[in-house]
C-alpha cells in the first residue's frame, strides 16, 4: 500500500471512531454525561411518567436500583406492581420501601442509577401511617404536628439526594391542574404534593415534564 493510500485509511478510521464516538454520547441523556445528578420527573395520571423515567435510567448499562413506594394493600395493587415488576425485566434491583426511602437512598452507594416511583404515593403512606414516621408522635394529627412533620421528610429526602454520588431519578404526580379537592385531606394531600414537587425541582439538576408520553425539559 503506497503513503497517499494508507494515509487515506487513517483519515477514515479516524472518521468512523469520531462518529462512532457522538452516536454513543447521544444515546446518554444529559442528566448523565458526567457526575451524580437529580432529575425530576413530573406528569399527570398515566402520562407515561414512569416509563419515561425507566427510558431515562436505562440509559446507563450500570448497577440501577428501583425504589418502589407502592404497597400490595389489595387484589387490584398487587397485579399492578407484578405487571411493573415484568416490564422492568431482569435488570433491576427492587426495593419496596413505602416509608423510610431517605434511609434507603443514603445507604444506596454501589448504585449508579436509583429511580424513585413515586415521591406522591411516598406522601400519601406518610400521612396514612403513624408508625415507622421518623419523628411523629403517635397521637399526631395531619392537620397539626404529622403534617409539619411530612414537610420535614421532605425537606431530609431532598438535602439526601443532593448528597448522593449516585444520579437519583424521581418521579411524581403533577396534582394541581384540577379542581379544588371536596374535603380536607385531599387539599391538605394536595398542599404537601405541590411543596414537595416544588422543593425536589428547586434542588433537582434536570426536570421532565410527561404529557401523553413525551417528556418536555422544563429545567436544564
Amino acid at each position: 500500500m503506497n503513503t497517499k493510500s494508507q494515509k487515506s485509511e487513517v483519515r477514515s478510521q479516524k472518521s468512523e471512531k469520531k462518529h462512532s464516538k457522538l452516536q454513543t454520547q447521544n444515546l446518554v441523556p444529559a442528566g448523565f454525561k458526567r457526575g451524580s445528578k437529580l432529575i425530576l420527573v413530573l406528569g399527570g395520571a398515566r402520562s407515561g411518567k414512569s416509563a419515561y423515567a425507566l427510558k431515562l435510567a436505562e440509559s446507563r448499562s450500570d448497577k440501577r436500583l428501583y425504589l418502589a413506594t407502592a404497597q400490595a394493600i389489595d387484589k387490584e395493587m398487587t397485579e399492578r406492581i407484578r405487571k411493573h415488576k415484568k416490564g422492568r425485566g431482569n435488570n433491576w434491583t427492587t426495593i419496596e420501601e413505602p416509608i423510610n426511602v431517605i434511609d434507603v437512598i443514603r445507604k444506596g452507594k454501589k448504585n449508579d442509577v436509583l429511580l424513585l416511583d413515586c415521591l406522591t404515593l411516598w406522601i400519601s403512606n406518610l400521612m396514612h401511617k403513624k408508625s415507622e414516621v421518623r419523628g411523629l408522635p403517635q397521637n399526631a394529627s395531619i392537620v397539626g404536628q404529622k403534617s409539619e412533620v411530612i414537610y420535614k421528610n421532605i425537606n431530609q429526602l431532598a438535602s439526601a439526594c443532593k448528597q448522593s454520588k449516585a444520579n437519583i431519578i424521581i418521579v411524581s404526580n403533577e396534582v394541581g391542574m384540577g379542581i379544588v379537592p371536596d374535603n380536607p385531606m385531599a387539599r391538605q394531600f394536595r398542599d404537601i404534593a405541590g411543596y414537595a414537587n416544588q422543593k425536589i425541582a428547586e434542588a433537582a439538576d434536570e426536570v421532565y415534564f410527561v404529557a401523553a408520553g413525551i417528556g418536555i425539559k422544563i429545567k436544564n
